[in-house]
């Protein structure tokens, strides 16, 4: 007698076999019933714990067809060493995605004011912001935000975020600042004359960053009292960048704004 199986769904009912990819710490996976996205941390038997780019866990079983890598169906398994492991950081502090690749540039940007604003940015957020989509511009000075603001549009689809120096109440800035309106463009700033001084005087070798006279170029002021070179300060800066390692070498004020800008801009 011919030997049947028990399963009579047609074969093109069946759903296909999803590929097992190893748990691995850092790779980066979203669970489709809660939408719930991020990083491996640690694989124990039967479960798995994600870390979300905000530092929040989430742990899951693993089930077959239980996740989705790249928007593709996959089942997690217990990779053969499994021994639990912090994933690695990028300079901002976020979980590394080891091997990603940049995302199609969203219509959303970022601008910051100063050249050397954005090189720093580029630094310490370059590979948050090239797993995100986000675009960094140069803007060459506050006067020209009313112009860009117009010129870009921005919209619920293509939102505007803004660094900008010394932004502080009743200065030139601030008042610029003000004048942008739309809830689809974000205007914030640090408090510091020149991004110089958002880097940890700790970071350079210095007690304190010097306090320069009003009236004098603040750049050239700080070369000359800690006896660095002020005829040319694309020099000192590049040394200065060269001391940041991570986010820890910033201060907290620069943090936060670029942190809040990100955050706007990727918004859903």
């Amino acid at each position: 007698m011919r030997q049947y199986s028990a399963d009579l769904t047609p074969p093109w009912k069946k759903p296909r076999p999803a590929p097992e990819v190893a748990a691995e710490p850092g790779l980066v996976v979203e669970e489709p019933g809660t939408g719930f996205c991020g990083a491996v941390i640690r694989c124990e038997a039967g479960t798995v714990t994600l870390e979300d780019r905000f530092g929040k866990h989430r742990v899951f079983p693993l089930e077959p067809r239980g996740f989705l890598l790249e928007g593709r169906v996959v089942t997690l398994v217990r990779p053969a060493s499994a021994a639990p492991a912090r994933p690695s950081r990028t300079a901002s502090g976020s979980v590394a995605v080891p091997g990603a690749r940049a995302r199609v540039a969203r219509a959303g940007r970022i601008y910051v004011e100063g050249r050397h604003d954005a090189e720093l940015v580029e630094k310490v957020w370059g590979d948050d912001l090239r797993v995100e989509g986000v675009v960094v511009e140069y803007l060459g000075g506050v006067d020209d935000l009313p112009s860009i603001v117009a010129d870009f549009t921005p919209g619920p689809d293509a939102r505007l975020g803004v660094l900008v120096d010394h932004l502080l109440p009743g200065t030139k800035e601030w008042r610029i600042a003000q004048s942008v309106t739309s809830e689809h463009a974000l205007v914030v700033g640090h408090p510091y004359i020149d991004i110089w001084e958002a880097v940890k005087p700790a970071a350079v070798g210095i007690e304190a960053w010097p306090r320069v006279p009003h009236g004098q170029d603040w750049k050239t002021g700080v070369c000359r009292a800690l006896g660095w070179p002020p005829d040319n300060t694309g020099a000192v800066w590049q040394a200065i960048l060269a001391r940041v390692g991570s986010y820890k070498d910033l201060e907290p004020e620069l943090l936060g704004r670029v942190e809040e800008l990100i955050d706007f801009v990727t918004a859903p």
